[in-house]
């Protein structure tokens, strides 16, 4: 008979490790708090404040309920071994391998969540689109970009709110910004944040040339409540007041209140034209620029401008973080942590978890050498 005892063993140590990382004491200490706010009568005459709550107590309970499964499994399946053992029936053995199995499975997924240590990295993101080189190949290929993403949200089920979208020339767009919503958005997308390159046949060339082209994706950390770390004067703000252009498909409501406001010190300009009114496009576009000019102050603080997401990109040859193949070979390939993938399609159909957790592991390896 095998000696299951070394796998069961893993999966304990591995328990151990995930009580240290989702930081199950703390959670355990902070659900009754979280109870008792839930349960006061007048916890909505602050929406934001209520919604908050909820929303720390979903994550602790999904986080508290992941990890007393787990402990259960484990549990089960040692008694299931042990059972196994002193009856000498090899036939069950299967079962408790299968059992192993499944909850080694579930680790996997679970362990990424320790790759998370950025102060944002459970929260929501700002993610902005630009073609660069490549003329309206760079265009439809910063519109693929967006759609890649999109699916990916979908199938992470996370909620994308399109802010605006600027049409290209010919094809495409030229630019767009959008908000994805939901836990660990920013930290799975700040993986995304730099210059991705696309080599492929060019559809737009009548000749059926091969043509490199080049989007860049620059994610920002979205901070609701960030007017409190950010003033802003109304007398540096420029704002003016357009008709959307209807680029997003039904995602974009064409009006005459799409609203660009600039913010004339940093020259940050932010625009929303996705809400029904003018001042839902303002009050939005000022929620973005509050959220940016946050970051740009953290940016200031930071030794280095272009390690955290302020940089701005020159989406052109040589600055990539990514290369798309489809001609003369399929690949995709990360050239941070050299994570390589044959399936491009499905990459760009939103497959992009290895990728995103590809880099995270690659960022913590360099953090942990250095």
């Amino acid at each position: 008979m095998q000696d299951l005892s070394p796998a069961i063993d893993e999966l304990t140590r591995r328990l151990a490790d995930a009580e240290h990382y989702l930081r199950v004491d703390d959670l355990r200490a902070r659900l009754p708090q979280l109870e008792t706010e839930l349960a006061r009568p007048d916890l909505w005459d602050d929406a934001d404040a209520a919604q908050k709550i909820q929303r720390e107590f979903a994550s602790l309970s999904d986080d508290l309920g992941v990890y007393d499964t787990l402990r259960n499994e484990i549990d089960d399946a040692a008694t299931l071994a042990e059972l196994v053992r002193e009856e000498g029936d090899e036939s069950q053995e299967p079962e408790v391998e299968s059992m192993i199995a499944a909850v080694a499975r579930r680790f996997d997924a679970l362990e990424l969540r320790a790759l998370f240590i950025g102060e944002y990295d459970e929260g929501d993101a700002i993610v902005e689109f630009n073609s660069g080189a490549g003329g309206v190949d760079a265009q439809d290929w910063c519109e693929m970009l967006m759609r890649m993403y999109l699916r990916w949200a979908d199938r992470s089920g996370l909620d994308v709110e399109i802010d605006a979208a600027s049409p290209g020339t010919e094809a495409g767009i030229s630019s767009a910004t959008y908000i994805v919503r939901g836990r660990y958005a920013y930290g799975k997308l700040r993986s995304e944040h730099g210059v991705h390159r696309l080599v492929r046949i060019s559809p737009f060339d009548n000749n059926a040339r091969r043509q490199t082209s080049f989007a860049s994706i620059k994610v920002t950390p979205f901070i609701e409540d960030s007017s409190a770390d950010v003033e802003i004067d109304d007398k540096e703000l420029r704002i003016d007041v357009y008709r959307s252009s209807g680029a997003g498909g039904q995602h974009v409501n064409v009006t005459d209140s799409a609203v660009r406001i600039t913010h004339l010190p940093s020259g940050i300009v932010v625009s929303c034209q996705n809400e029904r009114s003018q001042f839902q496009n303002k009050d939005r576009a000022m929620a973005v620029l509050r959220a940016k000019l946050a970051d740009l102050e953290r940016q200031k603080h930071a030794e280095r401008l272009a390690e955290i997401t302020g940089d701005q990109l020159d989406a052109n040859f040589g600055s990539q973080v990514r290369n798309y193949v489809l001609q003369p070979y399929q690949q995709v390939k990360d050239l941070r942590s050299g994570i390589e993938i044959g399936n491009v399609e499905g990459v760009l159909d939103g497959d992009l978890e290895p990728l995103m957790e590809g880099y995270l592991r690659w960022e913590r390896a360099n953090r942990e050498s250095s």
